[in-house]
C-alpha cells in the first residue's frame, strides 16, 4: 500500500479486527504497552480501542520527551533566560508546559525573551541575524529529534556562531523502557514499538526486551491499520509461545536504523550518567549531553545552572499515568482542575501527552454522548 486512505480503508480495518478476535484467548487478559506518544494519539483519534476485544488492554507508555521532563529542567531553563541579554528558543510544545513559577509563555507575558522555534536550524538563524544576543536552544525529544540538534551544532561550530548554545534536554528510549519493566507494579505481555524513534535507531536495540524478558516487540506505524496489524502480529507471537521483535513499519523503518543519523549522534553527543525522568526517577545513560568538542555551545557549561529539583503537584498523578498504572481519566485532576486550557501536568500540555489525547477524544466524546441523552430525554 501507498496511500494514507488505504491504511484507513473501513473494510481491510474489518478484517484485521476480526483476525484480532480469532487469534485472542477469550480466557486471557492481554496488557499492551505503546510506547509512543503519538500512537496514543492515533488509538483515541481513530477509536481502535472500541473495536478491539475487551479482554485486550493498551497501556500508555512513558513516549513522551515533553512529559518525562522533569519540571526543575524547565525551571533551569528559564532561570538562564532571564538574563536580558539571552533569548530562550523552543518547540511550540514547550510554551506552555508549567514549571514552578509558570510555563514559557507565561514568563514571555512577563517581559522574557521566549520565542517558538520550528527547528534547532530556526535558533541558529536567529543567532546569526542577532549578534548581540544569546540565543540559547531549549533541546527536547527522543533520539527522533537529536540529530537535528547535533547537526546545527555541527553547524554552529563549523561557522564559528558564537552566540548559540544548546541547553540539552534529549533523552533516549530503550533505559525508560528498561525501567519500566523493573517497575514491581507493572505487568505487560508486549510492547508495540516507538515508529518515530525507529526510524533513527532501528529495531535491533529491543532485542533484549525479547530475550531477557521475553517479551514480544513490534515496531509500528501510525495509521489504524498499522496498529491493527501489530497487535495481530504480537497476538501471533503469543499464541505460538515466541517472543521476538518484529517490524511493521517496514516502509519506514530501517532495521539498523538511519546510520547516518547515528553517526551524527556519537560525533555530538555522549551519555549521561544519569538523568531524571518525570514520574521514573533518575534513571542511567538514559540522556544525552555535549562532547567535551561542543563544550563552547553547552548551555549548561556556559550559564550558572541552579540543578533544580521540583516534585510535581501532589494531587496530580501524572507519574503513575506516565507508568500506565492509572488510565489518564483516574487522575484525580483530570478534566477537573486540570484541562488542555489550564493545564497542570505536562501530560494535558503536550501533542503526544496521553491526557491530552484521551481528553480530546473521549473524554469530550463521552461528555457529546450525554448531553445528546440529556436532549433526547
Amino acid at each position: 500500500m501507498r496511500f494514507v486512505d488505504e491504511f484507513r480503508d473501513p473494510e481491510l480495518i474489518a478484517k484485521a479486527s476480526d483476525e484480532i478476535r480469532r487469534l485472542s484467548d477469550p480466557n486471557r487478559h492481554y496488557r499492551f504497552m505503546e510506547v509512543c506518544g503519538g500512537h496514543t494519539h492515533a488509538i483515541y483519534r481513530f477509536g481502535l480501542k472500541d473495536i478491539l476485544p475487551s479482554n485486550i488492554e493498551l497501556i500508555h507508555g512513558p513516549g513522551c520527551p515533553v512529559c518525562v521532563l522533569p519540571m526543575g529542567r524547565i525551571d533551569d531553563g528559564l532561570a538562564v533566560a532571564k538574563d536580558a541579554n539571552v533569548v530562550f528558543t523552543a518547540f511550540g510544545d514547550m510554551m506552555r508546559v508549567p514549571g514552578t513559577h509558570g510555563s514559557p509563555l507565561e514568563h514571555k507575558a512577563r517581559g522574557v525573551d521566549v520565542r517558538i522555534v520550528y527547528s534547532p536550524a530556526d535558533a541558529l538563524q536567529l543567532a546569526r541575524r542577532n549578534p548581540d544576543k544569546q540565543i540559547m536552544f531549549f533541546a527536547i525529544g527522543f533520539e527522533t529529534t537529536a540529530p537535528s540538534t547535533a547537526l546545527t551544532l555541527m553547524r554552529a561550530k563549523a561557522e564559528g556562531v558564537k552566540n548559540f548554545s544548546v541547553f540539552c534536554n534529549h533523552v533516549t528510549i530503550v533505559p525508560g523502557i528498561r525501567a519500566i519493566l523493573d517497575s514491581p507494579d507493572m505487568r505487560l505481555d508486549a510492547f508495540i514499538g516507538p515508529g518515530h524513534v525507529s526510524t533513527v535507531i532501528g529495531c535491533r536495540p529491543y532485542e533484549w526486551i525479547a530475550r531477557t524478558e521475553n517479551k514480544p516487540v513490534v515496531t509500528s506505524g501510525f495509521e489504524p491499520l498499522d496498529l491493527l496489524q501489530s497487535i495481530v502480529m504480537l497476538l501471533r507471537q503469543l499464541k505460538a509461545g515466541e517472543a521476538k521483535v518484529e517490524n511493521q513499519y517496514k516502509r519506514v523503518v530501517p532495521w539498523e536504523g538511519n546510520r547516518a543519523a547515528l553517526k551524527v549522534l556519537a560525533e555530538v553527543f555522549q551519555l549521561r550518567p544519569y538523568f531524571e525522568w518525570r514520574g521514573l526517577g533518575f534513571i542511567s545513560q538514559s540522556a544525552l549531553k555535549l562532547r567535551d568538542e561542543y563544550a563552547e555551545w553547552d548551555a549548561e557549561r556556559r550559564y550558572p545552572i541552579p540543578g533544580t529539583r521540583v516534585t510535581d503537584p501532589k494531587a496530580a498523578q501524572c507519574g503513575e499515568v506516565l507508568k500506565g498504572v492509572l488510565k489518564p481519566a483516574q487522575c484525580k485532576l483530570f478534566g477537573n482542575k486540570c484541562t488542555p486550557e489550564h493545564p497542570i501536568g505536562a501530560l494535558m500540555v503536550s501533542s503526544e501527552g496521553s491526557c491530552a489525547a484521551y481528553y480530546n477524544y473521549e473524554h469530550r466524546k463521552a461528555a457529546a454522548m450525554a448531553s445528546s441523552a440529556g436532549s433526547a430525554a
